[in-house]
């Protein structure tokens, strides 16, 4: 596909057809990068949006257990009768 550098105020850019920008999910916002002589547009991650995916891959494996298991079993009396939250 070719397009042409377009005038925009001050800068210059390119218009990106509808189709492209769905077919490669693009949203709102982008983040640009320049590797090789070419540049590199993509979806700005958003910070924890496949979390619940990993938990589920986690509880699946058996991965989600406590680490310091020991450390709850080893409590004395007052941990279990004196302390309140």
């Amino acid at each position: 596909m070719k397009t042409k550098i377009v005038k925009i105020g001050n800068a210059k850019g390119i218009r990106l057809p509808k189709a492209v920008i769905e077919q490669t999910g693009l949203d709102e916002e982008v983040e640009i990068q320049i590797k090789d002589g070419k540049i590199i547009i993509q979806s700005v991650k958003k910070e924890r949006a496949d979390w619940d995916s990993a938990f589920e891959k986690m509880a699946q494996n058996n991965d989600d257990i406590l680490l310091d298991e020991e450390i709850l079993s080893d409590q004395s009396s007052w941990d279990n009768t004196e302390w309140e939250w």
